[in-house]
C-alpha cells in the first residue's frame, strides 16, 4: 500500500463491528527463522511476517549463505539449517533499525568462522549493544563494538561456552541471543543476571520456543539459566500466530470509540506477552470475550485511568497513551525507562506529541503520568520514523477529527498494511 508523506486520519462517528487479522508475530517470526538456521534441516514458517524487521533478518541469512526461500503470496519462509554452522567466512550485514535483527545475529555469528561486519542506519549506531557483546566476550567470542553501539565486528572460531553475566534492565533480547545460541558453544553455558529482567515475557517466549525445536533451559526464575550442548530439530510446518503487540491497537480501538473489534488468529494461550495488554483494558473498564482462536474487545461504558507498571509490555505503553486522553481520570505509566532506546526515546517522543494535540502530559525518567482531556487541537503528528508512534497515535483520529500522521511509511517495520486494516474498521 503505497502512502503519502502524511495521512489524515477519519474519525468514526459509530460504535465499531468489526474483525480484523493482524499480520504474523515479529518476535515468533525472528526467534523462529534463528532457530531454524541453526537447526540441521528445513523448516517452514507459515503467516510468518513480512515487514522491513524480518526481511533484514532474512537477508542476512541469504547473504550467511543460508538456503532462505521466501513467499510473501502465501506468507512462508523456508529455511534449510545448517547445523549451527555458518557457510559464509566473511560478510558485512546491514539490519537497518531491527533491534532484534541486531542482537540475535551479533550473537549468531559468533558461533562462525570468520570475520564479519554487522551495522544499521543512524538510529542503530545510537541503540546500545554493550552488554551483549560483554557477555560473549565472557564466553570466549572475540566482538568489538566501539562506545557499545553498532556497527560490530566480530571475528569468530565458534563459541567456547562457559559462564557469563549480563545485564536484563536494558533489553531481554540480550538474554534471548545467548539462550538461542547457546545449544552450539563447545561447552555448557551458564548465564546469570546482574539486574532485574524487563520484558519478562520476551524470555519466556524464547524459551518456550527452543522447546519446540527440540532444546530444553535450565532455569532458576529469571535470574540464572544453563544449557547443554545440543541440537534443534527442524519443524516442516510452523506456524506463526499473530502479532499480540500489532493487535493492540485494534483491541484498544473500542475503548475510545465504543463497540467492538474482534482479532483473530490469536488466543489467550498465546508465547507472546503483549497480550496482557488485555488485562490492562479490563481494568479500564472494557469487556474481553475469547473464542478458540479470536479475542474480542467491547468499550467501557466509561474508560477509567490507571497506575500501573508496564515494564513486561513496553510495547503497548504507547497503546496506552494513546487512549489514555479520554479515560474519567490520570493514567501514570510506569517502568518503561527502557523504551528510551527503542526506535526513538519513546518517552519523550509520546509526551511531546501529545502534548502537541494539546494533552496535559507530565514525563518522568520512567514514563509519564496523562491528564484526561475534554478538547483536542488538531495536529500534525511527528512519527521520529517509529512505527508504533504512527500506529498508537492513529487511535486518537478514530475519535477527534484533526489527527495527521507524519511518514505513514514507517509502519512498514512491522505492519506493512496497517492503515488498510484500520481502515476496515469502518
Amino acid at each position: 500500500m503505497l502512502l503519502p508523506p502524511t495521512l489524515r486520519i477519519r474519525p468514526i462517528d459509530r460504535p465499531l463491528n468489526a474483525v480484523v487479522r493482524a499480520p504474523g508475530s515479529k518476535s515468533l517470526t525472528n526467534r523462529a527463522l534463528l532457530v531454524a538456521a541453526l537447526a540441521e534441516g528445513t523448516t517452514t514458517l507459515t503467516n510468518a511476517l513480512f515487514s522491513d524487521d524480518s526481511r533484514y533478518f532474512a537477508r542476512a541469512l541469504l547473504a550467511l549463505g543460508f538456503d532462505v526461500r521466501l513467499n510473501e503470496a502465501d506468507s512462508s519462509m523456508t529455511v534449510v539449517g545448517q547445523g549451527g554452522r555458518i557457510p559464509a567466512k566473511k560478510a558485512k550485514l546491514n539490519i537497518g533499525n531491527a533491534g532484534t535483527a541486531a542482537r540475535f545475529l551479533t550473537a549468531f555469528l559468533a558461533l562462525g568462522k570468520g570475520a564479519y561486519v554487522l551495522d544499521g542506519n543512524p538510529r542503530m549506531r545510537q541503540r546500545p549493544i554493550g552488554d551483549l557483546v560483554a557477555a560473549l566476550t565472557q564466553l570466549g567470542a572475540d566482538v568489538r563494538a566501539q562506545g557499545g553501539c553498532p556497527p560490530l565486528e566480530i571475528f569468530a572460531d565458534g563459541l567456547r561456552g562457559g559462564k557469563a553475566r549480563v545485564a536484563g534492565d536494558v533489553s531481554s533480547q540480550f538474554l534471548s541471543a545467548l539462550l538461542m545460541v547457546a545449544p552450539y558453544a563447545k561447552n555448557k553455558i551458564e548465564i546469570e543476571l546482574t539486574t532485574e529482567l524487563n520484558s519478562k515475557p520476551y524470555a519466556d517466549m524464547t524459551i518456550e520456543i527452543m522447546k519446540e525445536f527440540g532444546v530444553e533451559v535450565e532455569r532458576n526464575d529469571y535470574s540464572r539459566f544453563a544449557i547443554g550442548a545440543s541440537q534443534y530439530l527442524p519443524i516442516a510446518n510452523y506456524p506463526i500466530e499473530s502479532d499480540a503487540s500489532a493487535a493492540s491497537y485494534f483491541f484498544a480501538a473500542p475503548a475510545i470509540c465504543g463497540g467492538s473489534v474482534a482479532v483473530e488468529n490469536i488466543s489467550r494461550k498465546s508465547k507472546q506477552g503483549d497480550l496482557k495488554f488485555l488485562d490492562v483494558l479490563t481494568q479500564m473498564g472494557c469487556t474481553v470475550i475469547e473464542t478458540d482462536n479470536r479475542l474480542q474487545v467491547a468499550g467501557a461504558s466509561e474508560l477509567r485511568g490507571l497506575d500501573l507498571d508496564m515494564r513486561d509490555i513496553p510495547d503497548t505503553a504507547q497503546t496506552l497513551a494513546a487512549i489514555a486522553p479520554f479515560a474519567s481520570s490520570p493514567t501514570r505509566i510506569r517502568g518503561i525507562a527502557s523504551a528510551r532506546v527503542k526506535e526513538t526515546d519513546r518517552v519523550r517522543a509520546v509526551c511531546a506529541e501529545l502534548t502537541r494535540l494539546g494533552v496535559r502530559v507530565e514525563e518522568h525518567a520512567d514514563g509519564m503520568t496523562i491528564y484526561p482531556t475534554e478538547t483536542l487541537r488538531p495536529a500534525t503528528v511527528q512519527t521520529y520514523d517509529d512505527h508504533r508512534m504512527a500506529m498508537a497515535f492513529s487511535l486518537i483520529g478514530l475519535r477527534f477529527d484533526g489527527v495527521t500522521i507524519d511518514n505513514p511509511s514507517c509502519v512498514s517495520k512491522t505492519f506493512p498494511n496497517f492503515f488498510k486494516v484500520l481502515e476496515s474498521l469502518r
